[in-house]
């Protein structure tokens, strides 16, 4: 992520480092300090992960600090669950914090803070319900009517805000309003909520507190207590901005400055939180680490690399406007990022015997694999050859058209490291399905070597069906089979737009015997097939690979 800022050759900065080179140049602050500020209300997803990115990435170039800080502020739906997975998702991801903190660690500052304000004159207590708060509101053509209670006395609102703190109220009974302005063209301007009851134990406080502070109260006096210089955010939190710079301005406290960046939309996917919630609890996932979500831990599972998804992130760049971003360039990363790191090995996942019928029945060699051809330094690993062989089941075709290069009858294909082999025939089952190939070899083209110099179109591969293990494969697809899954008709949900093709599950499959020790995540290359990772519940007894991605762009084609 780190740009090297002594080449003298002229990089393009986006809008972000533009800013931050300035506010460095003008003096208008020392030194840089970001922070990520999660809701620990879910697993954080790919949409995050462009985030801890920005942030924690501008913030080493340019020499400061980031902060991680929970914005737990909602107990309802918080857990210490979704603390500890997004503190190991940000770390798996390569980043660490400089400090950690809650916003709950600030709640006596934001009482004291709302007191002040009540002061001032600046908020009341409302008896309104949330029902008549949102009717009085008004729309965006027409003003807001002003709550009845707004013009209550200093005295009886601090009052009321401390019987509302000793919880002597129910939920929703009553809130704490900023005053601002009732006709506003903004709506989050028009008086909005500061303060809630919820009589809920929160995951830190415990029972010590029934008011909560919401976001737009908490989030900008928590970047000025922890002064943070560049409050970066994303888009839809632009119309927040006056808010968050007016509660600052009233208070008159460190000047923290929010900035909004194009968030994260990418194809055949949805990044709400609720949405993806709704998939974990209604079965139609096997969990927030189900490898077809978009979650980190999702993406860890199916077999990603912290390296390609920062370098996704870094390709995407930052923008100021919401675009759509291809899935298959979060694919390409990562095939970037596997190809120098994945050892080459052999599978097949649809076998069909294949017999040699003249090589000797009691034979068995030994053939030099390369393991990396991307790097010398993997070395080669010995595979076992005998005169029976499983091949995918769609390297034979019977009768073959003009352009098949693969195994048919009277014709010759190269065995990858092996020998070029003729086929003679085949044998099937009642069904008409085919069971078994067979084929004659050339002891002469041992490693694939013609030396009369004939032409072989086709390589396949292959394993020995006397020296292989079996294993279950876990075959991903995207997980929505439209571009943009929340897009509906009238009377339909995202829920409609599901690929009910997205697993596809392999028993039988045959791996060459050097992957019989594998341990979870590790990740190869299956020749000709794409890349797999070792999944969490494989164990040796019991091997799971799931299929990370295509060697190619598999969707391209369906575009």
């Amino acid at each position: 992520m780190e740009t090297n800022t002594l080449n003298t050759e002229k990089v393009q900065k986006n809008f972000l480092e533009e800013i931050i080179e300035s506010d460095l140049q003008e003096g208008r602050v020392q030194s840089i300090q970001t922070r990520f500020p999660p809701e620990p209300n879910g697993y954080l997803h790919i949409g995050h992960a462009k985030s801890i990115c920005i942030n924690f990435g501008l913030a080493k170039k340019y020499g400061g600090k980031t902060n991680l800080r929970f914005d737990d502020t909602n107990p309802v739906k918080e857990d210490t669950e979704y603390v500890d997975s997004i503190k190991e998702d940000i770390h798996w991801l390569g980043f660490d914090w400089a400090e950690e903190h809650y916003a709950s660690d600030y709640f006596e500052q934001l009482y004291n803070w709302a007191c002040e304000l009540i002061k001032k004159g600046l908020a009341y207590v409302d008896d309104q319900t949330n029902e008549q708060i949102r009717e009085n509101r008004g729309t965006v053509q027409s003003p807001g009517k002003n709550s009845p209670f707004r013009d209550r006395s200093v005295e009886e609102n601090l009052h009321l805000f401390e019987e509302m703190r000793q919880g002597k109220y129910q939920d929703g009974e009553k809130t704490l309003r900023a005053k601002i302005d009732m006709a506003h063209p903004n709506m989050n301007m028009r008086d909005p909520i500061m303060y809630r009851i919820i009589h809920t134990s929160h995951h830190r406080t415990g029972n010590k507190w029934c008011i909560y502070p919401m976001y737009d109260y908490a989030h900008g006096e928590s970047d000025s207590i922890e002064k943070i210089t560049h409050s970066i955010c994303t888009l839809e939190f632009d119309i927040h901005r006056p808010l968050y710079d007016w509660f600052i301005k009233s208070l008159e406290i460190y000047p923290s400055h929010q900035y909004e960046f194009a968030r994260l939309n990418i194809t055949n996917t949805v990044m709400s939180k609720r949405k993806l919630l709704q998939l974990v609890k209604e079965g139609y996932v096997a969990g927030w680490d189900d490898p077809r979500m978009p979650t980190i831990c999702g993406f860890r599972r199916r077999g990603y690399t912290p390296e390609s998804i920062r370098k996704f992130c870094e390709d995407i760049g930052v923008a100021k406007r919401d675009n759509l971003i291809d899935y298959s360039r979060l694919e390409n990363a990562l095939r970037d990022d596997l190809n120098k790191k994945a050892d080459r090995v052999m599978a097949v996942l649809h076998p069909v015997k294949l017999i040699i019928d003249n090589y000797p029945a009691n034979q068995t060699e030994e053939l030099d694999a390369v393991n990396n051809p991307e790097d010398e330094s993997r070395g080669k690993r010995k595979i076992s050859f005998s005169n029976t062989l499983y091949i995918e089941q769609e390297d034979f075709m019977e009768n073959a058209p003009k352009k098949y290069f693969r195994m048919t009858v009277g014709q010759e294909v190269r065995l990858r490291y092996a020998y070029i082999v003729k086929c003679t025939g085949c044998e099937k089952d009642e069904q008409g399905n085919v069971t078994v190939v067979h084929c004659e070899y050339d002891p002469l083209t041992r490693g694939g070597d013609t030396p009369d110099g004939r032409k072989i179109k086709g390589t396949i591969h292959w394993v020995d069906a006397n020296n292989c293990i079996d294993a279950k494969v876990n075959v991903f697809d995207r997980l929505f089979n439209t571009e943009k899954p929340d897009e509906v008709e009238e009377g339909k949900t995202f829920l409609d737009n599901l690929n009910p093709n997205s697993l596809t599950v392999l028993e039988g499959c045959k791996l060459e015997r050097s992957l019989q020790n594998v341990k979870p995540l590790d990740k190869f290359q299956f020749e000709r097939l794409g890349y797999f990772s070792v999944d969490y519940d494989s164990t040796p007894e019991n091997l799971i690979f799931n299929r990370t991605t295509t060697l190619k762009d598999s969707w391209a084609k369906q575009k």
